[in-house]
């Protein structure tokens, strides 16, 4: 393999644990003022939250890495790649470290559709590398779902 190839892997992957660090680096600012929050009743427990953004990461990487061993990843799909990294970063920002919950709702609507337009353009190219990655818009939206319902309770 190429210096370059592997290169682009290691900036590939130093992107998704650059997104992941700040998402939780903001998060952990305010996760008291989270945990004093009113939730709705059938609320997720708090430990599935980063089980499931560690699955999300964890097989985004894997892609990444699978995707560049065998040739260069779409630069349609990379845009895209990078634009859901800011919007999980934005929402991160907003929702925790700024504590505005109606403005989250707007970030992460926008970004819970730029998830899916990703995954549709990941399978416009790599069909099963979509469907491994579904996992991350479904989360999305149920994030949303419960972005809304704190927004409503609080």
């Amino acid at each position: 393999m190429s210096k370059k190839k592997i290169l682009q892997i290691v900036f590939a992957v130093l992107g998704v644990i650059l997104v992941a660090g700040l998402g939780s680096l903001f998060v952990n600012i305010s996760i008291d003022w989270f945990n004093g929050l009113i939730k709705p009743t059938k609320f997720l427990p708090n430990y599935v939250i980063p089980i499931v953004w560690t699955v999300v990461y964890l097989t985004l990487s894997v892609i990444l890495v699978l995707w560049l061993k065998q040739g260069n990843i779409p630069k349609s799909v990379t845009i895209l790649l990078i634009l859901n990294g800011i919007l999980n970063v934005l929402w991160c920002l907003v929702f925790f470290t700024l504590k505005q919950t109606f403005l989250g709702i707007v970030v992460i609507v926008i970004n819970a559709y730029f998830s899916i337009y990703l995954i549709y353009a990941i399978s416009m190219f790599k069909r099963n590398y979509a469907y491994f990655l579904t996992l991350y818009p479904i989360w999305v939206m149920i994030a949303t779902t419960l972005n809304i319902a704190l927004w409503v309770l609080n």
